[in-house]
């Protein structure tokens, strides 16, 4: 984000919360590119969950072992979170701010099939935020399964069951540090990952 200096201060200040905002150890952050004309002022983290299943060596000696490559990390989960501000307000904001995020996951064949699944990733969103006590009004968002078959030279590729969420919702204040703590959480949910007490690692698993 150049030009620092010249943001105003109620966004810096959202920026400072995002900054200070606590995750699992299982999802990276990055900031990415935000859109340019979603709002005068924007800020946009890419998230990606990511779990490894620990390997046993095989009983090789000297030399020989540093010719097996490590295990390619499982990716479980992906999503952005974008911040908008426009200091005069907007109407269809219904507030200065504007939380913007997506979330994608593959899904088991069998919760994938469940046709209450999008009510319940809806439900996922809604008790995060209140969980954290991320105060919020003005929420909106779509949930969609996406099922991708394949054919031809392909045709021995499993079929597979995405979820996807599309949410948006706009802070009571510019504290929206609780928000991407309960964002984040929610990725690790729709990752399959179980909620955890603070301090407790969890163990590695594989899905089948």
């Amino acid at each position: 984000m150049g030009g620092v200096s010249q943001l105003p201060a109620e966004f810096l200040d959202a920026l400072s919360g995002l900054r200070k905002a606590a995750r699992r150890s299982e999802i990276r952050l990055e900031e990415i590119p935000a859109p340019a004309r979603l709002a005068p002022f924007a800020v946009a983290l890419g998230a990606e969950v990511f779990e490894t299943t620990p390997v046993t060596p095989p009983p090789l000696h000297g030399p020989a072992r540093n010719l097996i490559p490590p295990p390619e990390p499982e990716e479980l989960a992906t999503g952005r979170f974008i911040l908008l501000y426009d200091p005069a307000g907007s109407e269809v904001w219904n507030g200065r701010f504007r939380i913007v995020t997506y979330i994608r996951a593959q899904l088991e064949p069998d919760m994938g099939n469940d046709a209450l699944l999008g009510s319940v990733a809806w439900t996922w969103l809604v008790e995060a935020l209140e969980n954290h006590g991320a105060r919020h009004h003005s929420t909106g968002g779509t949930t969609t399964r996406i099922l991708s078959e394949s054919y031809g030279t392909l045709e021995d590729r499993a079929d597979t069951i995405d979820i996807e969420l599309r949410a948006s919702w706009t802070p009571d204040t510019a504290d929206v540090r609780r928000h991407l703590e309960a964002w984040s959480e929610m990725v690790c949910t729709f990752a399959g990952l179980p909620p955890l007490p603070a301090g407790v690692a969890h163990l590695p698993h594989r899905r089948s």
